[in-house]
């Protein structure tokens, strides 16, 4: 059977979706990647030109921009599950590679919960194209989880920070995302919580082991730099991190610096203050690349 979208009832999800706060990203039509681009193939210009603006960053609740955005194709929907307050636990059905007799994700989270002493929860529920299952939970206020795989048991993935989950509308060759419970959201069960959170990242020490192929004045940048991203409030920390790896990035096109030795900096400085892993690498990664390419000649400063 063939499953053709309809631009009209995904524009209807799409914006279903941002009625709830949930920021939304189109993804290809019939698919479950994010449309555009991918960072690996960034041209660095247009809403890139400071670096590349991933799906998570992208997504909007703006509902004159999702429906410029889903009058052009019928895509399908994103929901950045970091900025829409949700933690969500994808249970998949077993893979024809699977060995005979493992569990799926629902037999997995159901031992999970019956070893934790607890009811499989009641909570909004999304079943895919596949038979498998999205479970919405809303993580405790202060609390912020990455995505994972395979972290709580094989077959089941989280998505928070730093991912996404198709949302309920969309639709596949395989058939359409649809709600299976409308149940309101439950927040995310402390013991869930405690398996998913990472252990504290080492702190970035006050002095920092230099090597002598970083000029001083670089050293000092990247110092004081590192030193902004620690003090960065709650709200701004991913933007700071941005920015300070911005200001650096031209002592790496110079030369004074290694590049690697930045990243580990920031990444340690960026981790300390509760950013994801991924989404430091990431923001990293991308304002070094800005800075490297439009950094001008030492003398022209």
């Amino acid at each position: 059977m063939t499953h053709q979208p309809s631009c009209p009832l995904l524009l209807a999800a799409a914006l279903a979706a941002a009625g709830r706060d949930w920021p939304v990203v189109p993804l290809r039509p019939t698919g479950k990647r994010p449309a555009g681009h991918a960072e690996d193939r960034c041209p660095g210009t247009g809403r890139c030109a400071e670096g590349h603006v991933t799906p998570e960053q992208r997504a909007t609740t703006d509902p004159d921009l999702i429906r410029a955005a889903w009058s052009q194709r019928p895509y399908n929907v994103g929901i950045a599950t970091g900025p829409a307050g949700l933690l969500v636990v994808d249970l998949d059905r077993l893979k024809p590679t699977d060995p005979i007799g493992a569990p799926d994700g629902a037999t997995s989270f159901k031992a999970l919960c019956e070893r934790a002493g607890q009811a499989v929860p009641t909570t909004y529920r999304v079943r895919t194209p596949s038979g498998g299952e999205h479970l919405y939970f809303t993580p405790p206020s202060g609390v912020r989880l990455k995505s994972s795989a395979g972290q709580l048991a094989k077959r089941i993935d989280t998505r928070g920070w730093g991912g996404y989950v198709v949302a309920p509308g969309s639709v596949t060759g395989e058939g359409s995302y649809q709600v299976a419970d409308p149940s309101p959201i439950a927040e995310l069960p402390a013991w869930l919580v405690t398996l998913l959170q990472d252990p504290p990242a080492p702190a970035v020490p006050s002095a920092i082991a230099w090597t002598g192929d970083a000029s001083r004045c670089a050293q000092v940048a990247l110092e004081r730099e590192c030193a902004a991203v620690l003090a960065a409030v709650e709200g701004q920390r991913n933007d700071t991190l941005y920015r300070s790896a911005c200001k650096v990035g031209r002592f790496v096109a110079w030369g004074d610096i290694p590049r690697h030795v930045v990243e580990e900096a920031f990444q340690g400085a960026g981790e300390s203050i509760g950013l994801p892993s991924p989404e430091c690498r990431s923001t990293v990664r991308s304002a070094l690349n800005w800075s490297i390419r439009t950094a001008r000649p030492r003398e022209a400063v």
